[in-house]
């Protein structure tokens, strides 16, 4: 690995002078952590788990992240949420928590030969661990093709950018440039919390605001898309909630048809095209209600499915009786607990 220069600054805000802004200049997604299909706070799992949308925890039942408020516009530029990563209290887990966002190959190339910076807003907790307040920072590369840096490593592994980042309990902007290797074809971001001792209340860091940009300079931040739909959107080509509030149970879902008194099939379109052929998750059977002639809710028995291409599903549903063939029915759900996912994560 060649490191061309490791140039770091620490700005606020109102840091020297910059380059203007540039539309589509930040290659991450889901920077600012607006967007959380899968909920606003998630705990660690063996193997690893994602949790705001595009960012991999690779930490056990010790770590979550949590959507936070950052309610600071004096050190931020008006960025309203960052991802708390965070040993839970009272963990005397010592195992390192790394947090990171692994780049498609497709939007990876374009950065190969290239000087780039990466930049970012961090704080810490009232009761950070980490020896000497800091966390590890890194920009890696790989070789390979649509790799999970976390969970699978990279093929032709490197790290043009490798920090330690010393936080405070105020927002600090973090600056660091070098160049991509020719060859790389993957790219990730990594923030790595060491813990030591028992855990606190307030063991952990909080970042946002988290860019990756072609240049020597760090720019102003600017999140990859200029609104909400169109970052939720990008999102949604790795991971879609069909049901994304409880409060809609009760309402129709999709239109089935019944092929018998005990069965019938529909399909899921996906809101935009994802990544490649997806893996679908539901709640339990029992959770949703088929509807007869009557427009009377029969409960689910079994759901199976199989995805046609990246765009839409097939789902296959039974129920113990009381349809007619030929007939349409309404997917419904009958409780709270509903769950419809699909899923094309690296």
């Amino acid at each position: 690995m060649t490191r061309a220069y490791n140039t770091a600054t620490t700005q606020q805000n109102s840091g020297g002078a910059v380059a203007g802004v540039t539309a589509g200049k930040n290659a991450v997604l889901n920077s600012a952590f607006n967007v959380w299909q899968r909920g606003t706070s998630v705990t660690g799992a063996g193997g690893g788990a994602y949790t705001a949308d595009r960012w991999f925890l690779y930490a056990g039942g010790q770590g979550t992240v949590s959507r936070q408020v950052t309610g600071d516009t004096t050190n931020l530029p008006f960025i309203q949420y960052c991802a708390r990563v965070q040993r839970n209290s009272g963990s005397s887990d010592t195992t390192g928590i790394p947090f990171a966002q692994s780049f498609e190959t497709i939007n990876s190339i374009s950065f190969a030969g290239k000087t780039v910076t990466l930049s970012f807003y961090a704080r810490k907790g009232a009761n950070f661990s980490a020896a000497s307040d800091q966390i590890g920072v890194t920009l890696a590369t790989g070789t390979g093709t649509d790799q999970n840096y976390l969970s699978a490593g990279y093929t032709g592994a490197a790290t043009p950018i490798s920090q330690a980042v010393t936080l405070t309990s105020t927002w600090q902007r973090f600056t660091y440039s070098a160049t991509v290797a020719s060859t790389a074809t993957e790219l990730a971001i990594r923030f790595f919390f060491g813990p030591t001792g028992t855990a606190g209340a307030a063991d952990y860091f909080e970042v946002t605001g988290v860019q990756l940009e072609v240049g020597s300079v760090a720019t102003p931040y600017a999140p990859y898309s200029p609104t909400y739909q169109g970052e939720l959107a990008a999102c949604q080509r790795y991971f879609v909630n069909f049901i994304p509030s409880t409060a809609d149970y009760g309402t129709v879902i999709s239109m089935f048809q019944a092929v018998s008194t005990t069965a019938a099939k529909g399909g899921l379109q996906f809101p935009v095209p994802m990544r490649t052929s997806a893996s679908l998750t539901f709640s339990t059977a029992g959770n949703f209600t088929l509807a007869n002639s009557a427009y009377t809710p029969i409960g689910v028995s079994s759901i199976s499915y199989a995805v046609a291409n990246s765009t839409s599903c097939r789902i296959d549903m039974s129920v113990a009786s009381g349809l007619v063939a030929g007939n349409a029915t309404a997917l419904s759900g009958n409780n709270a607990n509903l769950l419809a996912q699909a899923s094309a994560e690296l």
